[in-house]
């Protein structure tokens, strides 16, 4: 595969998921981009609008297996990771395995959950590995998270720690469907995703990941997204800046972009499209400047200013 049949291939998958769910181009397109990427998605809104039928759609494209959890507060770890379980036919234990292993997991309403449970994602996303009475488990590849959250209702619910934030490549919403694309759905069937049939095999989306992490990076580019990631850390209202794995993420993402538009280099433009989305669930605005849902607002509002004033220029 080149990258102009990697360009063919991303939009063979972010049409057939537009199938499923339309009128959210730039929401399906961010998707298929972090699971390029090998990154996860936190989809912050509010209930309806399609985010089940994303993650759905997504796996059915690139011949998946898909996997729901809800998460509640009564939900334990095991639930999520599997555990093992003793054989009385033959003395021993045998692992069964949790909804983590599949190819697309929807960790739905994550929130909801106690912050214990919550954590038994963290090695899954950061390691792509499961750790059960100390034997771990490879995840199967590719392997995506898509993990949602209602920003409405706050009752019963655990805000993500930072550090699981930080596991997520991207943040975004989708938002409500305009009037045409609402009437388009209507005529849908029930599961829309369920008619979907593959565009594509695993063993080939693997490669496209594989492509995506070789796409090139210049000095100015590594610069540029080293520069507006450190300005993060700086800025008079932010009170926590983005880590150095925001960079990584950054660049990761910007890569993946390159490679869908069937380059085989990145530009700084990438990097200014993604930047948004990779680094506002990132840093902590300062006390007195935050609004919104755990100020994320706010938090955007810092990064397009951040992008507003960091000159691309040359490495030093």
């Amino acid at each position: 595969m080149n990258y102009d049949n990697f360009a063919d291939a991303a939009e063979r998958i972010t049409s057939n998921v537009e199938k499923a769910i339309s009128g959210k181009r730039e929401g399906v397109s961010l998707a298929v981009t972090a699971m390029i990427a090998g990154g996860h998605v936190l989809i912050e809104d509010v209930p309806g609008v399609g985010k089940t039928l994303l993650a759905k759609a997504l796996a059915r494209s690139i011949e998946g297996e898909f996997r729901r959890i809800q998460f509640t507060p009564d939900l334990l770890p095991s639930d999520v990771t599997g555990l093992n379980v003793y054989n009385q036919g033959d003395s021993s234990f045998e692992f069964w395995a949790g909804p983590v292993f599949a190819n697309v997991v929807l960790a739905d309403e994550i929130n909801r959950a106690s912050p214990k449970t919550q954590s038994a994602l963290l090695e899954a996303m950061g390691e792509g590995i499961v750790t059960v009475d100390g034997d771990s488990r490879r995840l199967p590849q590719p392997f995506g998270v898509i993990g949602t959250q209602n920003p409405v209702e706050h009752e019963g619910t655990y805000p993500l720690p930072h550090a699981e934030l930080d596991r997520f490549m991207i943040k975004m919403d989708l938002g409500y469907p305009d009037l045409g694309a609402e009437m388009d759905l209507l005529k849908l069937a029930r599961d829309p995703s369920a008619e979907l049939e593959p565009v594509i095999g695993l063993g080939d989306f693997v490669e496209m990941r594989r492509l995506a992490e070789e796409v090139y990076a210049s000095e100015s580019v590594l610069y540029y997204v080293v520069s507006v990631t450190s300005a993060t850390r700086e800025h008079a209202g932010v009170h926590l800046g983005a880590s150095p794995r925001a960079s990584r993420m950054l660049l990761a993402a910007s890569r993946a972009r390159a490679a869908v538009r069937g380059r085989s280099y990145c530009t700084p433009d990438d990097v200014k499209a993604l930047a948004p989305y990779v680094l506002s669930h990132r840093i902590i605005p300062s006390a007195g400047a935050r609004h919104g849902a755990n100020g994320h607002g706010k938090a955007v509002d810092v990064v397009r200013e951040i992008l507003g004033s960091v000159p691309v220029t040359e490495a030093v």
